[in-house]
């Protein structure tokens, strides 16, 4: 291996890789990383004031908490093994808890590379690796990026210290050679010490498990891909999971990233023609992106002359009615300013009308008269000599401006495709969908339902997903959706069909108090998930099994009850899941059962008669108080009739074993009919109903779960999330 590694890969120098070496926190290198569970490594300080500033975030400690970057994170951090001494002694606390408070630990954070939430767990920052590796290789690098800068001897005094030529991993200090000497004499144990060339980096010779400090680890776990030791394995949180030697691990995985390394660099000569057709995409692409930019001007600056054009023809046209009105007006204004100016001819008129002699009046009065009949009439049909108004000047550009506003630039867009898998239909419908990938945004989507008859259409979408609400239950809804870029609609996308529950959803989470093994059953915070840890508990049980009433069923139950009406809900199981029984329990069985233990409570218990007549199935029916069905192995099992219920199945004979097996669904669904006192079971993917009987409901019911060896049990959102927001 190692031949093959030096005969085919061309060393990269150290120098090119500091981005690799670089804190995603802090942007420094690291400095004692840590390895957390999703693989990612950080700083050991930059995860103690996450943590720190998580807690204070969550309980409103009221002490400020410097963030990565700050002058706090600059500080020294003490030495990683005192601290880690510290830690799994109890001497200190990890962060986010302190020693006599009632506040809960908070040991969550969020990962800085993949930014999904890591769990620490109860042990915090003890339980972590430390990536030894990563911090030899930041050793290299520091020294190579320093060159000149030699580590000095730590034995001698200055002025008179010398450079060290050696480290020694057991003494974990620099030696110059005299002092070397000085201090591992020959025929010493100290001889024997491990050395190496002058480092700052000390590790211990041997990786030690973090959560049993006396262990080393030997073993790697292939499921949560971590080292472990002998004791995770046997009774551990790694009991039932796959494991491998050491040995195996590092020969696999070292052969792996060889082959992976090797080939990268056969793929040399291809990636290097690859990055210059990317070059030549990117000349292409400046090239055409100005071309456009000049097209598009060039459009919009014949729209502007245009505009511009009819713009000043409009201008110039009202300028000219415009001035033509005010000539006629201002002359009819002096024609009337010249009637005020003649008053004087009234006067005069009166002092014609004071002559006597005849003769001479008609003389003067006939002219006079023609000049007063005139003013006269103008008085009376007075006329303006223009219209003020230029209603014929008006314009309505709507439509023009509709025209411009719908002036499309990148086409037809895709149609949307709805995620069935991420699409939950109950009472409500939460529909989701997949948008294409031609790199152009889109304005709104618009998603189409119907029940029966026309299509009825939600508001405009601006996200990946929407609610539809009120949906009549146990009905069957088509759903199409379609996208809209620059007021053009892509086609429809293709329709999708849900089937409602047949009643409405029935909201409840995992109760930890009634009959809750914590030794064997782990919830989680939320309490939406339940899983079985088959543990050292069912590992010291094997040697009895044989009998089969030792082991039985851990049962746990919703913490919510159903008094009356008709209530559904949903959940998953995970495929793995060795075996477990989904339901209902009656509250009136559930105390005496608990206060009452028995052994036949075990699945293995077998009341057989010698025949298949169902009585035994009968007896233990009568003595449980839950209605079960079993799942496990990816399979779904059908109980066997018994005379005593009203029993029905999707199956055609529930006497024979073969169609009492069905495959396991991907979500299952329980419908429980309080008042007609009836269970039913359905594949919630596709509402089948795949099992119903007759259940007893004398008191409150509860949704049950019973888990054995290992198994998962997941409660839908739409279920829990009414419950969380409480």
């Amino acid at each position: 291996m190692n031949g093959l590694i030096s005969q085919t890969m061309r060393l990269v120098p150290i120098k090119n890789i500091e981005r690799e070496l670089i804190c995603p926190i802090c942007k420094e290198l690291f400095t004692h990383p840590l390895i957390l569970p999703c693989q990612h490594s950080v700083c050991h300080k930059c995860v103690r004031e996450l943590l720190m500033l998580n807690h204070e975030d969550s309980f409103d400690a009221g002490s400020e908490c410097s963030l990565p970057g700050s002058p706090r994170s600059r500080v020294p951090s003490p030495s990683m093994e005192r601290l880690d001494r510290l830690v799994r002694s109890g001497s200190i606390s990890s962060p986010g808890w302190r020693r006599g408070s009632v506040t809960p630990r908070v040991t969550t954070i969020p990962c800085p590379g993949c930014q999904h939430d890591i769990d620490l767990g109860e042990r915090g920052i003890s339980m972590l690796f430390r990536n030894f590796t990563l911090e030899s290789i930041v050793e290299r690098y520091r020294q190579a990026a320093r060159a000149a800068v030699a580590i000095m001897c730590n034995i001698c005094k200055p002025p008179q210290q010398q450079e060290a030529t050696k480290s020694c991993m057991d003494c974990k200090a620099s030696y110059c050679n005299e002092c070397f000497k000085m201090h591992h004499p020959w025929g010493t144990p100290k001889a024997q010490h491990e050395y190496v060339g002058p480092t700052t980096n000390f590790r211990p010779k041997v990786l030690m498990c973090p959560e049993h400090e006396m262990e080393k680890v030997n073993m790697y776990c292939e499921v949560c891909r971590r080292p472990v030791c002998h004791l995770c394995k046997l009774g551990g949180s790694h009991a039932n999971h796959k494991v491998t030697s050491m040995s195996s691990a590092y020969k696999i995985l070292k052969e792996k990233l060889a082959k992976s390394i090797h080939y990268l660099i056969s793929k040399e000569d291809q990636v290097r023609t690859q990055i210059t057709e990317l070059d030549v995409l990117i000349n292409q692409t400046e090239e055409n992106g100005q071309l456009a930019e000049r097209r598009a001007n060039e459009h919009f600056e014949r729209l502007f002359e245009t505009l511009q054009e009819r713009k000043s023809e409009m201008l110039r046209s009202i300028e000219q009615s415009r001035n033509r009105r005010l000539d006629q007006l201002r002359s009819q204004v002096e024609e009337y300013q010249g009637m005020l100016e003649n008053s004087g001819l009234v006067g005069y008129a009166q002092e014609v009308l004071k002559e006597t002699d005849q003769s001479c009046f008609v003389q003067t009065a006939k002219q006079l008269h023609v000049r007063i009949q005139k003013a006269t009439e103008s008085l009376r049909t007075f006329h303006p000599a223009a219209n003020p108004c230029f209603d014929e000047f008006v314009l309505d550009t709507s439509r023009e401006e509709t025209l411009l506003k719908e002036m499309c630039f990148g086409g037809v867009p895709d149609p949307p495709l709805i995620d069935l898998s991420r699409s939950r239909v109950y009472n409500e419908a939460t529909i989701c969908w997949r948008l294409s990938d031609d790199h152009l945004p889109t304005d709104h989507q618009v998603l189409e339902y119907r029940r029966c008859g026309l299509w009825r259409a939600t508001d405009r979408v601006y996200g990946p997903s929407t609610v539809v609400c009120d949906l009549e239950p146990d009905s069957l809804y088509a759903f199409r959706v379609r996208s809209c870029r620059n007021s053009m609609y892509s086609p429809y996308s293709p329709e999708v069909k849900f089937h409602t529950p047949p009643a409405p959803a029935f909201g409840f989470l995992f109760s930890d108090k009634c009959g809750f093994s914590t030794e064997r059953l782990v919830l989680n915070k939320r309490r939406d998930s339940v899983e079985s840890v088959a543990g050292m508990a069912f590992l010291l049980g094997a040697e009895r099994v044989q009998t089969g009433s030792y082991i039985g069923l851990d049962y746990i139950i919703g913490d919510a009850g159903i008094s009356q009406g008709r209530h559904y809900w949903a959940f998953t199981v995970e495929p793995h899941s060795y075996l477990v029984k989904v339901g209902v329990a009656s509250d009136s069985k559930l105390l005496e059962w608990f206060h009452n233990p028995r052994d036949t409570s075990s699945p293995r218990y077998d009341h057989d008669s010698g025949h298949d007549s169902g009585s035994e199935d009968t007896c233990y029916e009568l003595s449980q108080p839950f209605t079960l069905i079993t799942l496990g192995m990816g399979k779904l099992f059908i109980p066997k009739a018994s005379s005593s219920s009203s029993v029905s199945s999707a199956t055609a004979s529930s006497t024979d074993p073969s169609n009492r097996v069905l495959p396991m669904p991907q979500r299952v669904g329980v419908c429980l009919d309080y008042d007609a006192g009836r269970v039913y079971f359905y594949d919630a993917d596709t509402m089948r109903c795949l099992y119903e009987r007759q259940v007893d409901c004398s008191g409150t019911m509860y949704p049950a779960f019973g888990l054995m060896g290992s198994g998962k049990v997941q409660l839908e959102e739409f279920i829990t999330a009414k419950r969380l927001t409480f």
